[in-house]
């Protein structure tokens, strides 16, 4: 079987907490679901509910065209909050991104997100999570915790900001893997102002545009198969997996 490949997309404001300003939403998202419609390929956009309430109509072009799931109510560190805290929040983001469609799959800001929720999403109708992150030093692969399957990501997007000549080696070794999940951010696709912090500017704008196309080009020409996080739990959730 060809590999397999997840592109997810954390939908936010621009940077948060450093900047207050959507350009991602304004100028950075409607492009990158534009490049996606195109090539025939589908993504997972994890919106925050505050969000997706400012941008109702890229939330439901979201849940109609691609994978729409749930990054939290306004990008709260769900670490440090108690469980009936964090159970208050899910509930409340929910209860806004399911007005725009069905929503199964969950990423928590700044890959952050105890042991001790992951019952709490399933409760609330989560099925799928891509909290933890091999960048993050997870090595548990793909596994279910609390009742829900988590679906690691397997790099940060600083590596799909790098040039493409240094960033493509990691793209090689992906595609000998059954499945790679990368994540990235809308406002990385518009140029950062210098005046961030430098992971808030560094390789946006125009590199993250034709980086993003590059990727693309890479794995259609290695016959990947490019798939949402719904569907890696509808495909593999009674599979069991050893290694990531």
């Amino acid at each position: 079987m060809n590999h397999e490949v997840a592109l997810t997309f954390d939908v936010e404001r621009d940077c948060p907490p450093f900047a207050e300003t959507t350009l991602g939403m304004e100028r950075g998202l409607p492009w990158i679901m534009d490049v996606l419609e195109d090539a025939g390929v589908k993504g997972t956009f994890l919106f925050t509910a505050k969000i997706a309430e400012r941008f109702p109509e890229l939330a439901r072009r979201a849940a109609k065209k691609h994978e729409l799931g749930c990054h939290g109510l306004e990008h709260e560190r769900f670490d440090k909050l108690s469980v009936d805290e964090g159970r208050d929040r899910l509930r409340a983001a929910l209860e806004i991104l399911r007005r725009f469609g069905r929503v199964t799959s969950f990423r928590a800001p700044n890959f952050q997100l105890p042991d001790r929720l992951y019952p709490v999403l399933s409760e609330l109708g989560i099925t799928v999570d891509s909290t933890k992150a091999v960048h993050k030093g997870w090595k548990g692969g793909i596994t279910w915790i609390g009742g829900v399957l988590e679906v690691p990501a397997s790099t940060t997007s600083i590596v799909t900001r790098m040039p493409w000549s240094l960033q493509v080696r990691f793209h090689r070794r992906f595609s000998s893997r059954p499945l790679v999940v990368y994540m990235f951010h809308p406002w990385e696709f518009v140029r950062m102002p210098r005046r961030l912090r430098p992971d808030c500017w560094f390789g946006t704008g125009e590199n993250a545009r034709k980086n993003l196309q590059r990727l693309l080009k890479f794995h259609l020409e290695r016959d990947a198969r490019f798939v949402t996080l719904r569907d890696v739990y509808e495909e593999h959730s009674d599979k069991a997996f050893n290694e990531f």
